[in-house]
């Protein structure tokens, strides 16, 4: 039986490499708005960032998704993924 194999991705805020299905993508679309993508199926450019507190503050700190997508992210943002990471 073939081994399936499992997407990885790297985590903005620690920067190593994890399972995709671990990770909360943010998105950046077409039009330049910046949500969290629960499903990890929206189009657009993503970064990802592990569910712990830790890897969000290097990331906010050293400025990290700005980078990865290219745009101004808001507060607001900040606060729905530490809710988000917080609720698990």
């Amino acid at each position: 039986m073939k081994v399936k194999k499992i997407p990885q991705r790297m985590c903005t805020g620690c920067m190593e490499m994890k399972p995709k299905k671990e990770l909360i993508r943010v998105v950046k679309n077409k039009d330049g708005e910046v949500s969290i993508d629960v499903t990890g199926k929206k189009p657009g450019r993503g970064a990802y960032i592990c569910r712990s507190i830790e890897c969000l503050e290097k990331a906010v700190k050293q400025k990290r998704l700005e980078k990865n997508l290219e745009k101004k992210i808001d507060d607001e943002l900040y606060a729905k993924l530490k809710d988000e990471i917080t609720n698990e």
